[in-house]
């Protein structure tokens, strides 16, 4: 039985650990996905949870507060800016747990753990992607008929 046993220490001494869980938080706002052992993916996911629901509120001392745990300002900024304002509504559960199998080497349990809601700027991306494939097609096109233009009048030239 598990009583009176608050947290996993998974085999670290504090200082290990809480190193572990600040990098992993920090790498899973980064993503918004990260693959990892079931024990320290329920670990850091109370880290997480607890951050998200702190963030929504934006001011300065909730800033400081978790600006301990995470210290890359990019981050940080992203959290409270693009991360939180997508779980207003949402009273808990800003992540999921997602199965992927057993590790090869040994045999220990691995998850996916990402956020529920996905940031609006990963869209973005994809369609800049395909206004760029739009684009570059035409510009294939332009540049290939003065290309053949040039040859006609070297071919001319020679004769």
């Amino acid at each position: 039985m598990k009583h009176r046993i608050g947290f996993n220490a998974l085999s670290r001494n504090s200082a290990q650990r809480t190193a572990l869980k600040r990098n992993m938080v920090t790498s899973l706002f980064r993503y918004e996905r990260i693959e990892t052992t079931k024990a320290k993916a329920l670990e850091v996911r109370r880290m997480a949870e607890k951050m998200i629901t702190r963030a929504k509120v934006d001011n300065v001392h909730n800033r400081r507060t978790i600006g301990k745990d995470i210290t890359d300002e990019a981050i940080l900024a992203k959290l409270f800016t693009e991360i939180a304002p997508l779980f207003v509504e949402r009273k808990g559960g800003y992540t999921r747990i997602l199965k992927t199998g057993n590790r090869l080497g040994d045999a220990a349990e691995m998850v996916i753990l990402e956020l529920v809601e996905k940031t609006v700027k990963a869209d973005k991306k994809a369609e800049k992607k395909a206004e760029k494939k739009a684009d570059e097609k035409p510009a294939k096109v332009k540049a290939a008929k003065p290309v053949a233009a040039a040859e006609e009048k070297s071919a001319e030239e020679v004769k």
